[in-house]
């Protein structure tokens, strides 16, 4: 299954379900606010299959953005099993990063 990470319109990124699990995972993990741990939980819990940072307050995006472009690939490189597909998987989360990078942590 296809999973969709919008950060903003015309900044999006795709992946397959249990690398989008994952990443939403690894952001519950790091970001310390109730209501935006609650929303991302409800997505993997749901199977919903896409995650839009406007759908969660603006005073939190930033922080997403920063956790995504600072700590994701490393997170990853440790967490993910070795396996043969690692190397792709880092390679698919990197994109993630590069298009957090393009989006302004302002809003």
């Amino acid at each position: 299954m296809a999973a969709l990470i919008v950060l903003k319109p015309g900044v999006d990124w795709t992946s397959t379900g249990g690398l989008f699990d994952w990443t939403l995972e690894f952001l519950m993990r790091r970001v310390p606010h109730r209501d935006v741990v609650d929303h991302l939980r409800e997505i993997v819990d749901n199977n919903l299959g896409s995650f839009w940072l406007d759908d969660v307050p603006a005073r939190y995006r930033a922080e997403i953005l920063t956790r995504l472009r600072q700590e994701l690939l490393a997170a990853a490189e440790r967490e993910l099993p070795e396996t043969d597909q690692k190397p792709a998987a880092l390679g698919h989360l990197r994109e993630l990063v590069d298009a957090a990078g393009r989006v302004d942590s302002s809003g």
